[in-house]
């Protein structure tokens, strides 16, 4: 036989569910059995005359409401409209109990099956609806028991109201585990996501780590050799007269470190930021100003006369200001932000101005776990690189009265990128 049908906020047939519910139809087989085997031995204790007759015909009734009961609870089972529609599931156990009714008019022994029908009714109906069912069916099965002229006792109300009493409780902490088991479910869901999307941004943000290491290597190395080694070659060439022989090859020479300076500018390029990429570091400033939803308004200025800048000076000023916009957007509650780019004769600055509630800048420092759900792009993170370019990073702000980051950096006295025309 099949699993029991489910309402239409059915649980998964766990193994655990699949059990109960073949016990389920255990149980209500034996009771239905047992009625009629009962009803069958007394009719044929009593097969004399008259009285045997009505005996053999009473027994026939109760097998056949029996019959009937199995027969409606079976086909309900078997019934794909049951498992998917409340109302095909109302129906049937309306029908299931009205059978259940005919057999307890006929006979005691039909009070046992009330216990199943606790268990149906609880599971197919609505809870309020279904605890007014079980106690109509215990209603029912005390006073069957009554007007049957049994032997009344404490037992005959005690039974049918603790047996529904049980089911009430068997289900109702079946569905509170279910429900805990479905929210830590959840919860490990939620928790794979999230560390599968950490572990994206670790990859991600282990490959961009790389990128701008790659760049800066060449950039600060093999690209300031060629810059030199050109340098140089210029001047040996200034040094000979015009019919030296040897003039010719170092004119090829200073042309190959050209050719090779330019393609480790290109390398630089490959491997510099995606934010830069496209256009110079203001213009990538200028994207990054673009208002997020609910997040302040940016404005973003350039004061002084910009000057080609090295890669790693344009990649720690564009995380520093992503890093410090992320910050504002996350914790300032601000309604405006200012981001300036200034050019100076000897070093370059960047300034990011909210009015924001602001902070401690000091309770920061003393916090052993200040910026860490910035993930690694705090203020530890900003003067670190601030620092591994010479520069420094300052943050006036106080409770109330915004915040303003400054990052200054000193300009290289002769930029090492910066070629020489042949």
């Amino acid at each position: 036989m099949d699993a029991l049908p489910s309402p239409s906020t059915s649980l998964p047939l766990t193994p655990v569910l699949r059990v109960l519910r073949l016990c389920l139809h255990a149980l209500l087989a034996g009771l239905l059995a047992l009625a009629a085997l009962k009803a069958v031995a007394a009719g044929g204790a009593g097969s004399t005359g008259s009285t045997g007759s009505a005996g053999g015909a009473h027994a026939v009734a109760v097998v056949a409401s029996a019959v009937l009961m199995a027969v409606v609870y079976v086909a309900g089972t078997l019934s794909p409209s049951v498992g998917r529609s409340p109302r095909a599931a109302a129906w049937w156990l309306a029908a299931l109990c009205a059978s259940w009714l005919l057999l307890l008019a006929l006979s005691p022994d039909g009070l046992w099956a009330a216990f199943p029908l606790y268990f149906l009714q609880l599971h197919l109906l609505p809870m309020r609806w279904g605890l007014a069912a079980v106690a109509a069916t215990a209603a029912a099965a005390i006073a069957s028991f009554v007007l049957h002229g049994q032997q009344v006792t404490a037992g005959t109300f005690i039974g049918p109201l603790l047996g529904g009493a049980v089911a009430v409780a068997t289900v109702l902490g079946y569905q509170a585990l279910y429900r805990e088991s479905e929210r830590r479910r959840e919860l490990i869901d939620e928790l794979l996501s999230t560390r599968a999307e950490l572990a994206e941004a670790e990859r991600a943000a282990g490959t961009l780590a790389e990128r701008e290491r790659l760049a800066r290597e060449i950039h600060d190395t093999l690209a300031q050799g060629l810059s030199s080694i050109q340098l140089l070659l210029r001047a040996a060439e200034r040094a000979l007269p015009p019919d030296d022989p040897a003039l010719a090859h170092i004119q090829q020479a200073r042309e190959a470190a050209q050719d090779n300076l330019a393609e480790a500018r290109r390398f630089v390029r490959a491997l510099s930021p995606p934010d830069l990429e496209h256009g110079s570091l203001a213009a990538a400033l200028e994207r990054l100003c673009t208002p997020a939803p609910g997040g302040p308004a940016v404005q973003f200025g350039v004061s002084g006369t910009p000057v080609e800048l090295p890669t790693p000076y344009e990649v720690a000023l564009l995380r520093i200001a992503q890093s410090a916009l992320a910050n504002t957007v996350r914790h300032a509650k601000a309604d405006r932000t200012e981001i300036t780019l200034s050019f100076m004769e000897t070093s370059v600055s960047l300034d990011i101005v909210d009015d924001g509630i602001g902070f401690d800048p000091g309770a920061v420092r003393r916090s052993p776990v200040a910026d860490a759900s910035d993930g690694g792009f705090g203020l530890p993170a900003m003067r670190a690189r601030a620092r591994s370019l010479g520069g420094t990073l300052s943050v006036e702000s106080a409770p109330g009265q915004g915040t303003a980051v400054a990052i200054t950096l000193p300009l290289p006295v002769s930029p090492p990128l910066a070629g020489v025309a042949p």
